[in-house]
């Protein structure tokens, strides 16, 4: 990693995280650091602590598609499948890539050798089957691939048989994602609630205090894969004894924090903070990764005032998404404001239905509220303070719902409580939320599946996505996501509000930090 001192210089590596026909390296990202940061003295140490941005309403990597359970809990849990840092698809826990029969419906998968479970004993197909069966009944995106399936079974001690209803393209893309991850665990631990966390990972789970930390520490008989460490893929070494994940939901203490030096790692800071950290005299490491994510809000399909298709179309033509990025991030650098959902250079980039985007007309939305039936019943929306660029793109939100008079009831709480009150019809109209950038559209937003916060489902959705979904030939996808792109413009169930860049931070003690969407800190090393 090249070093200079008082500038961003990006690492060898750095690339728009979201492209896909580029080299998309996991490790994108403008990394600032300072010369003379080796002369720090400290005393011997081999733990980390690492800022997050709240306490984890589970630990239960199924339970919850929230991207900080997936963060902590990737470190315990493997899928079978994981990403490498160019968003290709690559082999955790199963031994090689999938022999698939030629009519795509067909999956024989045959697990590695030797992979040690945390209880000690080895790990097999039985285990793999109980658990891909766990997360088909319990997590958003296994219930959504549940209706893909015939049927999985174990064939021999370590090999797995997928048989699918019709081919299904996103299959591996879904079994590899770390949010609501198909996590791997020993058979004998499945129970809901989860109460005994063990998996393969370079981390085993030891202590959780609530408000306080979650605390994984080294798995010394963990069976890393051989290949050489890219993205999530390859090689995992567990080379600090301890991580300590410490829920910190007020930003701008994450960012006292890092500058303090009280943290090696702090997550997701308010854009405003670059450039105290930039001036922290090498105290503080800042690391800004482009493309990380896309804002977005889900809206209620199923019960209350937005249930009524025709009131968010009113809601998406009041809505302008340039404004709410602007409240949101500030300064420029760290957001762009497009209705494609995915980027120029992506197979996926598409314009179909983007002339519903940035409209910010609030005549126009008044007049379609009012012929819709709108009679001032109030809009409730559910964000959260524990990511600032939510709450302030919300509270612009309100601002322009009201102009094209709607009445709007804000309900500001914590992240755990806004996870669990999503689920939840008759609490909210509107909720903020933002995800990371893939490959495969149909990793994200969850509301593209079935059965997510949203509750979306129509004949126009189910028809765009079969179309998309049994279409194996990526040069044949591109049009077709354009197709499901439009569906989601006329009936709103989500609106996308642009893309958007991280701020993190680090110490410099911290070695080897890949930047990432879902921070991982095996092959780190503390200094």
């Amino acid at each position: 990693m090249h070093t200079e001192e008082a500038c961003f210089v990006p690492s060898s590596s750095t690339r728009r995280r979201s492209l896909v026909l580029t080299p998309l390296a996991l490790a994108a990202g403008l990394v600032l650091t300072a010369f003379g940061t080796a002369a720090q003295a400290q005393a011997p140490r081999n733990h980390a602590t690492l800022a997050m941005v709240a306490e984890p309403q589970t630990l239960d990597p199924m339970a919850s598609t929230a991207d900080l359970v997936g963060t902590i809990m990737q470190h315990v849990y493997e899928p079978l499948y994981t990403f490498d840092a160019q968003w290709k698809v690559v082999p955790m826990l199963a031994e090689a890539a999938p022999k698939i029969t030629p009519d795509g419906k067909r999956y024989s998968i045959t697990l590695r050798k030797g992979v040690m479970l945390h209880s000690g004993r080895e790990l097999n197909a039985e285990d793999v089957v109980a658990s891909l069966q766990r997360w088909m009944e319990q997590a958003p995106r296994g219930k959504a691939l549940a209706k893909e399936v015939e049927s999985i079974q174990a064939k021999g001690a370590l090999g797995i048989e997928i048989v699918l209803k019709q081919p299904y393209a996103p299959l591996l893309a879904q079994l590899a994602l770390p949010s609501g991850m198909a996590a791997i665990m020993a058979k004998e631990s499945i129970a809901t609630p989860l109460k005994d966390f063990v998996g393969t990972g370079p981390y085993r789970f030891k202590e959780r205090r609530p408000d306080q930390f979650v605390l994984l520490t080294r798995f010394d008989k963990y069976s890393p894969r051989k290949e050489a460490a890219s993205g999530y893929g390859g090689k995992r070494e567990a080379l600090i004894e301890e991580l300590r994940f410490t829920p910190v939901p007020n930003a701008n203490t994450r960012v006292e924090g890092a500058l303090a030096g009280q943290y090696d790692f702090a997550d997701l800071l308010p854009v405003e903070a670059l450039t105290r950290l930039e001036k922290s005299g090498g105290k503080t490491v800042p690391i800004l990764t482009p493309s990380f994510g896309f804002p977005y809000l889900v809206l209620n399909t199923k019960e209350g005032v937005a249930a009524n298709q025709a009131v968010r179309q009113a809601l998406q033509v009041a809505i302008g998404q340039g404004e709410m990025l602007a409240a949101g991030f500030g300064d420029t650098r760290f957001f762009i404001a497009e209705g494609n959902h995915f980027p120029k250079g992506s197979p996926f980039y598409a314009t179909a239905g983007t002339d519903q985007y940035n409209q910010r007309n609030a005549k126009k939305a008044k007049e379609m509220a009012e012929k819709a039936g709108y009679k001032g019943e109030p809009v409730r929306v559910l964000t959260s303070r524990q990511y600032d660029f939510h709450y302030n793109m919300a509270l612009l939100m309100a601002e322009q719902l009201k102009r094209a008079g709607f009445k709007v009831d804000m309900n500001v709480v914590d992240w755990a409580t806004l996870v669990q009150r999503r689920n939840d019809a008759k609490l909210w109209d509107v909720y903020v939320t933002h995800s990371g950038q893939f490959p495969e559209p149909m990793l994200s937003p969850p509301q593209l599946g079935d059965g997510a916060p949203g509750w979306w489902s129509s004949p126009a959705k189910q028809a765009a996505l079969a179309a998309f979904n049994t279409e194996t030939d990526p040069a044949k996808r591109g049009a077709l996501w354009a197709k499901v792109q439009q569906v989601v413009y006329d009936e709103v169930p989500y609106i996308n509000v642009g893309k958007f860049n991280g701020l993190s931070a680090k110490s410099p003690a911290l070695q080897n930090y890949q930047p990432a969407t879902w921070p991982f800190f095996w092959n780190t090393s503390i200094k």
